[in-house]
Order: C-alpha cells, then structure tokens, then sequence
C-alpha cells in the first residue's frame, strides 16, 4: 500500500507540475506566436540580472504583478459568488486531466502501475461532465458582478457552451463505436494496432485521425468554442463588452480566469492527443521493443526506455496541438454570435450526426 500511494502522489505532482507550468508558459507562447505570426519583437522585457531569455520571465513578472495588484468588487456586486466563481473556472480544468493517460504503464519495485490518475471505464463522459461544470464559473462570473457587460457575456458564453457541448458529445460517438470502449486507455491502446486489408497487415497505425477525419475537425473547433478562445470568443469580445464577464475582476481573481483557459487549451490537446493520435503511441514501437515495417525484425529495447519514449511522445504532440490552437487563435477574426450559433447547430451537429450513420455503416460493412 506504501508504495501504491507514493505511485498515486507522484503521478499526480506530475502531472499538476507538467499542466500548471504548461498553462502558465503559454501566456509567454501566446504573445510570442502572435508576435512572429506578425512580424514583431513581442515580449522580450522583464530581465532578470540583464539577462532576458527572449522574454521567458514575463510570465514570473505577470503573477508577480497579479499578486500585488488590488482585489476590487463592485459595491452591489455579490461578493461571495464573485469570489467563488474563478475557482468554479480553474478547479474543473485541472480536474479533468486526471483520466487523461500520458503514458502506458510503467513496473518499478515489482509493481506496475498505469500512467493515469484515475482510469475510469467512462473516462470521456467524466471528463465532459468536469469541463462542463466550469461554464457555473463564467455564468456565476457575470451575473454576481452586477455589471450588464459582464451579464451579456456570461449569458454568451452559457449558450455558447450548452450549443458546443452536445457537439462534442456527439463527434466522439463515432470514436466509440470504432474502438468499443469509453475507456481513454483502452481507447489509446487501441490504435496501436495496424490496419489491415485482406489479412495483410499495411503497417498504418489505427490512429482516430485515420478511422475518423470528420470527426476530429469537428471536435476541435468545437473545443475550442468550448474554451471561449478566439475565433469563438464572444464571451469577452473586447470591442463589444470590454472584458465580457470578467470584466469586474481584477488581481488574482483575473488571473485565475486567465489560467483556466491557457489550462483548458492542455486539456483539449491531450485529450485530442490521446482519441486521435494515439496518444503515447509511437508507430511500430510496440512493448517488445520496435517493429521495423514489412519485416519480421524486432529491435529489443529496455521496457523503461518505451515507457520513457511514449511519455515524452504525448507530451510532443500535446504541444504540437497547443501550436494548432494558437495559430487558429491568430489566424482568423472573431466570428458575430449568431454566427457562432448557426455553425454550432446547422453546421456541426449535423455533421457529427452523419458521421455516427456512415461509422455504423462502415462497421456493419466490414463486419459482414
């Protein structure tokens, strides 16, 4: 029992270290990107000892002046839900990554244990049912305020997300019904295997981007409406409500908003990692070592180097898929609300509805 708990404490300091300092360098990656995508310097003050390190230390500079900064609440505004509702914001998002795998297993002291927090049967539903609950902080955000900008944008980003939300639910049934599990291991596990064709083995790894294009496209756009980032980010639009509905926050308050989205783009990534890219899958590199393509050879290898190597594979694509989100972000204008509505319900929905009647009949194809 000792050493399953210090398994549990390790994989959970892990990750919390891993997501927290992920979401907070992406203040820093944010400007940055934009100042490339640009053609600008961006953030290269705040030195330390002269010393700037192309701007890395304005994330440091930016809690620091965070913590210093006045606590403000509105005279009229009620101040227990205005306090309660950036930790409804940021609590659900950490949360989330908990069923999250990002690795297979690992065996130490004759122990094995798995590279999840919590690997639940229903590991999707949980995590829609925890990222759900932080739309009660951005509705509780604007309507404690006693601001009608924030109100406006806290009404915005409810309809947003309800719209959304069934979305994603719906895109995802597709992935069910090709791997048969909700299990996000199991469902990682699976597309280590190959496609084959005839009984001839093609060696193309069973990756979601692969058995479910559509659905991908669909579950990321409406992802990122989920997380209210730009193009999709209504619920602030600063030329419309100032700051939407943190518009009355300010300090520490403000900047737990702030890391609650950079926390939900992690999210998004490892989760998208993990139901369309394998997740700490590596093609041909199996549990015995690395299967060299359309031959019978296998390169042995120690089993703590692959447990290392799909660690570190999940990590790389869950930034490769933060770089996606911020390109988008900086790439396209913000779409009007009823755009965002129309999409959401005569665009997206029944595409994710089409998607699960040609899955199933893709299946029953091949089944048959």
């Amino acid at each position: 029992m000792p050493l399953e708990a210090a398994f549990m404490a390790a994989k959970i300091g892990f990750v919390f270290f891993v997501v927290l300092n992920l979401a907070g360098l992406l203040g820093w990656v944010e400007r940055k990107q934009s100042a490339l995508m640009q053609d600008r310097i961006g953030a290269n003050r705040a030195p330390i000892l002269g010393i700037t390190l192309i701007g890395l230390f304005h994330p440091l500079a930016d809690a620091i002046k965070a913590f210093t900064k006045e606590d403000f609440i509105p005279a009229r505004a009620n101040k227990v839900m205005h306090t309660l509702a950036p930790l409804l914001a940021l609590v659900p998002a950490f949360t989330a990554f908990a069923v999250i795998p990002f690795g297979d297993t690992i065996t130490l002291g004759g122990r094995t244990a798995s590279l999840v927090i919590a690997d639940l049967d229903v590991g999707v539903l949980f995590v829609f049912a925890i990222m759900s609950l932080a739309a009660y902080g951005v509705v509780l955000a604007g309507w404690s305020s006693w601001n009608n900008f924030s109100l406006l944008g806290g009404l915005r980003a409810s309809a947003q997300m309800l719209s959304y939300e069934i979305v994603m639910g719906l895109t995802l049934v597709g992935v069910f019904m090709t791997y048969g599990s909700l299990q996000l291991t199991e469902i990682a596990r699976a597309q280590g295997e190959f496609f084959t064709f005839g009984g001839v083995n093609t060696w193309i790894p069973k990756w979601g981007i692969l058995t479910q294009p559509l659905a991908f496209f669909l579950f990321m756009a409406a992802a990122i409406a989920e997380s209210k980032r730009a193009p999709f980010d209504v619920a602030e639009a600063e030329s419309e409500l100032v700051a939407g509905y943190f518009t009355e926050y300010s300090g520490m308050k403000f900047l737990m908003f702030w890391m609650g989205e950079f926390v939900e783009i992690v999210v998004i990534s490892g989760l998208v990692a993990t139901l369309f890219f394998g997740g700490w899958q590596i093609p041909w590199l199996a549990r015995d070592g690395f299967h060299v393509p359309f031959t019978q050879i296998v390169i042995a290898l120690p089993a703590i180097l692959i447990t290392l190597a799909g660690v570190g594979a999940f990590w790389t694509k869950v930034l490769v898929l933060i770089w996606l989100q911020m390109t988008v972000r900086w790439t396209l204008p913000r779409f009007r609300y009823d755009q965002i509505m129309r999409m959401g319900w005569k665009m997206l929905l029944p595409l994710s509805l089409a998607n699960i009647f040609v899955t199933g009949a893709v299946i029953l194809l091949l089944q048959g």
